[in-house]
């Protein structure tokens, strides 16, 4: 260890015998030896998460089933999608960007941050010289409100049409697949063919729960084997029909396309567009793998594979130009028809795992920077963090995507409608980067006007295309995102209003302390965990509470769960925990940080671990005289980790170090080597004591208050707001999850406290 706890780091001199100096010395190699321990657990979990090769070439060979299957389906259904009228019949992240611009600049619209979760291993941050174009772009979106609401909104845009690619996906490729039936059974009806899309559709999401991790390792062979098929095919098509279609890599022949061509070369680009979906959902699926993985799988598999196919494809259609809207089926040799087509057929079905996949991951996101209502989500793999799985919402996908499948019959249409999706997910992707490059990459201005320009050239140029093909299908992803914009807007909006009439209403702290240790009321034996949206300050609901009941328990402790903009927070970092007044009150403040990824598992004793939090706050404040105020609400003695830090690197010859307070800047004065009768055994006897206190406490019950805050629109508000909160926000306020059942808290230790306000 750096350092030993010394006797002046207990508040003074110790001028005892030698007995005294014994019992001090064996407590500080008890403090070294359970700190060594904890090093020693944290390197552990840190090589832990280092992947192995063989580990990482496992995760590329099943990022194939959940990452790849919609990029690789994709020959399916280009080629018809960019000449349709060839003869007479016919993913992410950008809430993961969102987060990482949060860290970089204070463009949340709901300010529950604070410089100590800063301290985070997992919070990385850059700083900015203040005259640079960095400092200047962060100063102009912090300004003014409406620019953070503003970037929200182009965020919930792009993650609305993800989810909507999260129908489209399924229907296009499933349909796709199922609709080679009609080439050796031409005699099969269209209504066949959809039946047979729909069956094949509720069987895939009715697996869902089974996991990413049991659904990758079931899906990847199969996508293996359809882009070994149809690379072997592509070679085949090149080698008998037509070996100069290589030619078309020469940049010189998009120039003689378009210049042969008028519109329908134009907007032949949004059939073209196909060839590269998935990646709007790949962005987003780098939750459940990582970045290695999907890049290895991608360098040495999909790609080669892809470009193969598709060549293969052009070369059979420069011999037979009238097969162009079944050029896949048709391709394939005759004697391995009904072998590829049970291969292309389950490989349709993989394809939508991965924008499946994506949704449940964008969801997680959206809930943790409360712009989606509260449902379940269930983790499905012990080893892998990101791998989740959402009911509610994979049900919802399923009756939308039957819905999509069965109204369409059409795949061209489908196709229309899934371009759309995927080119206004690149245009908020890009335009969200650009940001990222000048923010947290400090790229200079140059450079990022460089990149922009040439991704929104090459972005619109697509985009444009579209947009002719927006009564042909392409309404479809602008109706679906509009739906889940106002899902998601009007909750994120009660969201903030509820945190601002909790900020509002905060009870000062000199109101406490003039009630006394008693606070006025009959404090009765038992713990009362009092939860709070507030990291800092007394809640309203407290003081509603005590206004209204004449007693409180003997332990009160305000706890708060809070989302922070990073990916996860390491276990032993997780709880932050201080203390609420003098001591003889017993009040405290637990505040429970999680990242984006990180789950409340049905498994987690989330009391259990608060407790021990708790405990272990108590008995080393009990050995820093000074370093904790009793009469500074704010003070703060930071988490588990940094408890321990702070006692291991003290040195002898130095004071101790400073703490910082939690909702001021000021930092309390270091201890001063000053002479004490008072000795550490005498205040470590007081830290036992106020832990036997709490555990007789706790013993005698625990209850778990939570607030019921009702929103409700001003009499004289305008109509689209009462719409907005009396009918859409209670409705989803009224099938969200409770937060009760999110925290797993026994309903017979759960009272509510009801609260209405209005906006």
């Amino acid at each position: 260890m750096a350092g030993r706890v010394e006797a002046a780091t207990m508040g003074g001199e110790i001028d005892e015998e030698g007995d005294e100096r014994g019992s001090m010395w064996e407590l500080d190699q008890k403090l070294d030896q359970s700190m060594d321990e904890e090093a020693g657990r944290l390197r552990n979990m840190y090589r832990e998460k280092k992947f192995s090769a063989l580990l990482l070439l496992q995760l590329s060979f099943q990022s194939l089933g959940v990452v790849y299957g919609d990029l690789g389906t994709s020959p399916l259904y280009v080629f018809y999608n960019t000449f349709p009228h060839a003869n007479d019949n016919g993913q992410g992240g950008t809430l993961a960007l969102y987060s990482l611009l949060c860290r970089h600049a204070k463009v949340k619209t709901i300010q529950n941050q604070h410089r100590t979760d800063e301290e985070l291993t997992t919070y990385s941050r850059t700083t900015f010289h203040e005259h640079s174009f960095a400092a200047k772009t962060k100063r102009w979106l912090e300004k003014r409100t409406s620019r953070k609401t503003a970037l929200l909104i182009i965020v919930l845009v792009g993650t609305c049409m993800v989810i909507g690619d999260g129908i489209l996906t399924p229907a296009i490729s499933v349909l796709s697949a199922a609709g080679g039936l009609r080439v050796n059974l031409p005699h099969i009806s269209n209504g066949i063919v959809v039946f047979v899309a729909v069956v094949i559709l509720v069987s895939l999401f009715s697996v869902q729960h089974y996991g990413t991790d049991r659904v990758g390792w079931l899906f990847a062979p199969i996508v293996f084997l359809w882009f070994l098929s149809i690379a072997s095919i592509g070679m085949y098509n090149i080698w008998k029909h037509d070996t100069s279609v290589l030619k078309a890599f020469s940049p010189v022949y998009i120039y003689r396309y378009f210049k042969r061509g008028g519109r329908d070369r134009w907007t032949s680009l949004g059939g073209i567009m196909l060839s590269i979906t998935g990646i709007e959902a790949l962005f987003a699926d780098l939750s459940h793998f990582p970045v290695s993985a999907v890049q290895i799988a991608f360098t040495v598999i999909v790609f080669p594979c892809l470009l193969l196919a598709y060549s293969g494809q052009a070369a059979y259609i420069r011999r037979y130009p009238d097969h162009v809207a079944d050029a896949f089926y048709r391709s394939i040799p005759g004697s391995v028809y009904w072998p590829m087509f049970i291969i292309a057929t389950a490989a349709a079905i993989v394809a939508s795992q991965a924008t499946i996949s994506a949704t449940f991951s964008l969801v997680k996101q959206a809930l943790a920077h409360g712009c989606f209502p509260r449902v379940k989500v269930v983790h499905t793999s012990r080893k892998f963090l990101g791998q989740i799985y959402v009911p509610d919402i994979n049900w919802i996908l399923m009756i939308l995507c039957i819905a999509v499948t069965a109204g369409f019959k059409n795949q061209s249409q489908i196709g229309n409608a899934y371009g759309t999706a995927v080119v206004i997910v690149m245009l908020v992707t890009t335009l969200l980067m650009t940001l990222i490059m000048i923010l947290v990459w400090r790229c200079h201005w140059v450079l990022v006007l460089i990149f922009t320009i040439l991704s929104l050239v090459v972005e619109c140029t697509y985009f444009s295309a579209m947009l002719f093909k927006i009564d042909q299908g392409g309404w479809v992803p602008l109706v679906i995102a509009a739906a889940f914009l106002l899902i998601m807007s009007v909750w994120h909006y009660g969201t903030l209003k509820r945190y601002e009439f909790e900020m509002h209403s905060r009870v000062s702290m000199a109101w406490i302390l003039g009630l006394g240790p008693r606070l006025g009321l009959v404090r009765v034996p038992g713990v009362g965990l009092v939860y709070t949206e507030l990291a800092s300050g007394v809640p309203h609901i407290f003081s509603h509470f005590i206004t209204n009941l004449p007693a409180i328990h003997s332990v009160v402790v305000f706890v708060c769960v809070k989302n922070l903009p990073v990916y996860t927070v390491p276990e032993e970092e997780r709880f932050l925990v201080k203390r609420i007044g003098p001591k003889n009150f017993h009040m405290f403040r637990c505040v429970a940080r999680y990242g984006y990824r990180d789950l409340h598992k049905k498994d987690d004793d989330f009391e259990k671990r608060l407790f021990e939090s708790l405990f272990l706050y108590v008995r080393l404040e009990s050995m820093m005289e000074g370093g904790c105020s009793d009469s500074d609400e704010y003070s703060n003695c930071g988490s588990q980790q940094q408890l321990k830090d702070k006692l291991g690197n003290g040195n002898e010859n130095e004071n101790l170090a400073t703490f910082d307070t939690f909702d001021s800047i000021e930092s309390i004065t270091p201890v001063k080597r000053v002479s004490h009768t008072v000795t550490a055994s005498s205040q470590m006897s007081g830290g036992v004591d106020e832990l036997e206190f709490i555990n007789r406490c706790r013993d005698a019950g625990v209850v778990h208050i939570m607030g019921n805050t009702v929103i409700r629109a001003r009499r004289e508000a305008r109509f689209y707001k009462k719409i907005a909160i009396d009918y859409v926000y209670a409705f989803l306020r009224k099938i969200c999850r409770e937060h009760s059942a999110i925290y797993n808290v026994p309903q017979e230790s759960l009272l509510n406290v009801g609260q209405i306000f209005y906006v």
